[in-house]
């Protein structure tokens, strides 16, 4: 009904206004008036409340106004017919009326954002340009009437005065709009039609008339209707809308707006300045508008060059942390390089991109806010400091080399207290690479770009020594760079060209070396590089963003593989196999139902199928990671804490996600059977898993005394180079097949 009710008013509305126009007959006409307001009274009320126009509260002032335009209408040819001895009863009805519609334009321009100084000024302007017209065309002459009530003649002059209000409200609403949908039009016209209308009576009155003619309504007929359109039309629900264009201190339409205005006492000196009353009156008008419109003047100069301003630091400034840019930055890098040495630091936070990951980019940049506020606070101002990416920070320092390393001191002192993320506190280091350069006035004089260049090469360095170091470059580096890209290159090819392949190392039971299941690890030969190692092509992944493609396809070929093992016998039914899933999987929403759909498709159980994450990935005590973990959980897949003890290792953690399982880091068990603190670490984890219901697999068990170490200390399941590497499908299926030599000798002595 929502779709043609306008339309269907529109021509009820139109039909009603010509009948009424034509004068018929009384009933007829009064019939049509009844009609059409009390369906726009219907229309007000229905209309937005049907569209879900906002606010609800100011839509309902629409439909209260429309009731009293409807009754002041009525009432007013009835008590001038009647000679009743409150002829103002009509507009003691209909003034109340227009309040309460300058209060609904007023909330509309606040939903839109939309009051201005400069509109305000221009408003005013208007309105008392209006206002001297209507008191010296229409309110004084009436007034000036023999044998009626002042209190008549004022409210003849006045209805004029507040239909130029409405309407300027009405215009500054128009000025706020990008488009004019049938809402803003119909609207716009409704209280244009009702101006006329009142225009017409209020010249009536200067005959000292109340009422007139039937035919003096006809605006207010055509007024309603486009009143009724305007609350029915489904566009209702953009007038709240802030759809606010470039501001503009002078415009066409306001200029347009301005001009009548500002000639208003000049044209009144020529029609009514002949008796010094008049000549006063128009003299302090003129006056207050061209004061006004001073204001107006200065305003504008000086929004002018407020916005001048506000571009100027935009275009130097970073616009979350009002730090430098790199525009900026490199400009005073390029001043400083004719005079002095100068140093170059670029930071990059490590482990922000799993921050970003896991809380969200909002989380993100508060951190990078607050990184900012510590690095300005800690440097001096003769160090300029600057964002020149998501989570890059750039300075620069004039002066020795002494200077400089202490500078670099100060910056990763800044990273020594942990951020505050939610309710908890993370440790966020930065990895710093430094360039430095001397202008020696020759032809090989380095730049800014280049030596931002080399800092950034440098960092990359620093970033692979591990989180929190600093690196001076050197020339060699660049030669790892384009390795490094060349690297990403062939990588990308690789996935294209099925470089890559799984291979499999068994989990093994440690009192018996029975395989329980095995760890799916990617690995990729390259036809020219041989077997590229995952700790030099994992971390090129990650940073050149494959590493969700690469952990797809990883994923995908295990279970595969896994239902084909479980179709022909190689592998028992209780067999799992365990897959590594990246932070970034983990924190996409449909990962759960995507694994649902493998499982399927390779005909997996959930139950022999265990997903291995970082403890990074547990610090996400929020929303998106979460709700994922659960939903695998539910789907019936084990989740396991890789690297465990390596990371945050915190209790709160795994007790409020659903992990199944953790895997002792090698580094812990590397040491056992040699080093005590290892032997406690370990025993320690161990006490703690079975206390809360969790499997524990050591990873790396090299050696026999390992692995009895292991045992004795409640360690139950291994995986290591003891019972062999990660070998391809084919190999692993040989050696491991559920009814081979191997596997049944495994149950007795690991081989």
């Amino acid at each position: 009904m929502g779709r043609w009710a306008w339309r269907a008013f529109a021509g009820i509305g139109l039909l009603a206004s010509v009948l009424y126009t034509l004068d018929l007959s009384v009933i007829l006409s009064d019939a049509c008036l009844l009609v059409t307001g009390i369906g726009t009274v219907w229309a007000c009320f229905w209309g937005p409340s049907r569209h879900g126009a906002r606010p609800s509260g100011a839509w309902r002032l629409i439909g209260v106004v429309a009731l009293l335009f409807l009754v002041g209408v009525m009432v007013r040819p009835v008590v001038t017919d009647l000679e009743m001895p409150l002829p103002l009863i009509a507009d003691a009805i209909t003034i109340p009326a227009y309040a309460l519609l300058c209060v609904f334009i007023a909330v509309l321009l606040r939903c839109r954002r939309s009051l201005d100084r400069h509109a305000v000024l221009d408003t005013l302007i208007v309105w008392m340009g209006g206002a001297l017209f209507s008191f010296l065309i229409l309110a004084e002459p009436a007034a000036a009437i023999h044998n009626r009530p002042a209190a008549e003649s004022f409210m003849a002059g006045l209805y004029p005065l507040c239909d130029i209000t409405v309407l300027l409200l009405m215009i500054n609403l128009t000025f706020t709009a990008r488009t004019w949908p049938v809402s803003l039009r119909a609207f716009l016209g409704a209280l244009t039609f009702v101006a006329v209308g009142d225009t017409a009576y209020a010249i009536v009155g200067l005959q000292g008339q109340i009422y007139g003619s039937p035919l003096l309504n006809v605006p207010f007929l055509i007024g309603y209707t486009l009143m009724g359109v305007t609350a029915l039309h489904p566009s209702a629900v953009e007038l709240s809308r802030a759809d606010r264009p470039p501001v503009q201190a002078w415009s066409v339409r306001r200029v347009a707006l301005l001009v009548p205005a500002l000639a208003v006492p000049f044209a009144l000196l020529l029609v009514t300045g002949a008796t010094m009353t008049h000549r006063w009156i128009i003299a302090v008008g003129g006056v207050l508008i061209v004061t006004a419109l001073l204001v107006r003047a200065i305003s504008a100069v000086r929004a002018q060059a407020s916005a001048q301003r506000a571009a100027e630091h935009q275009a130097r400034h970073d616009p979350l942390t009002g730090l430098l840019n790199r525009r900026a930055i490199s400009a005073e890098i390029e001043r400083r390089l004719a005079r002095h040495e100068v140093w170059v630091f670029l930071l990059d936070l490590d482990g922000f991109k799993w921050v970003n990951d896991s809380w969200g980019h909002e989380t993100g940049d508060r951190i990078v806010i607050e990184a900012g506020r510590r690095l300005r606070a800690a440097m001096p101002d003769s160090v300029p400091v600057a964002r020149v990416g998501g989570d890059e920070f750039l300075l620069t320092y004039a002066g020795g080399k002494t200077d400089a390393l202490s500078l670099a001191d100060d910056i990763r002192r800044c990273f020594v207290r942990p951020f505050p993320v939610r309710d908890t506190e993370i440790p966020i280091t930065a990895s710093i690479g430094i360039s430095h350069a001397v202008d020696d006035g020759g032809s090989a004089a380095m730049t800014a770009e280049a030596l931002m260049r080399d800092a950034d090469t440098a960092m990359y360095r620093a970033k692979a020594e591990g989180p929190g170091r600093s690196t001076i470059f050197d020339t060699s580096m660049h030669d790892e760079v384009r390795a490094r890209i060349e690297l990403e290159v062939a990588l990308r090819q690789a996935l294209a060209d099925g470089q890559l392949y799984v291979a499999y190392q068994p989990i093994v039971r440690l009192s018996t070396g029975e395989p329980l299941g095995a760890e799916a690890l990617v690995r990729w030969l390259h036809p020219q590089r041989g077997l590229v190692p995952p700790s030099v092509f994992i971390p090129v992944a990650e940073s050149a963003g494959l590493i969700g493609t690469l952990g797809t396809w990883v994923r995908r070929e295990a279970l595969r593989q896994l239902g084909a093992w479980r179709t022909d016998g190689t592998v028992a039914d209780e067999f799992y196999l365990s897959i590594n899933v990246s932070a970034q999987q983990f924190s996409e929403p449909e990962m759960p139902l995507i694994v649902a759909s493998e499982l399927v498709e390779f005909g997996v159980p959930a139950g022999v199928v265990a997903l291995e994450m970082t403890e990074s990935v547990m610090v996400d005590g929020s929303s998106v990671t979460g709700r994922v973990l659960y939903e695998l959980r539910e789907l019936g897949v084990k989740l396991l804490i890789d690297d465990f003890g390596t990371g945050f290792s915190a209790l709160g953690y795994l007790r409020r996600f659903p992990v199944t399982g953790v895997k002792i880091d090698r580094s812990f068990v590397t040491g056992l059977g040699a080093d005590a603190d290892d032997e406690e670490i370990v025993r320690a984890v161990v006490a703690m898993s079975t206390a809360m219901g969790l499997s524990v697999i050591a990873e790396g068990v090299e050696t026999r005394l390992q692995r009895d170490a292991l045992a004795a200390v409640g360690v139950t399941n291994g995986q290591g180079w003891l019972w062999g590497p990660a070998v391809p499908a084919t190999e692993f299926a040989v050696h491991w097949h559920a009814g081979g030599t191997a596997a049944l000798a495994g149950r007795s002595e690991p081989t």
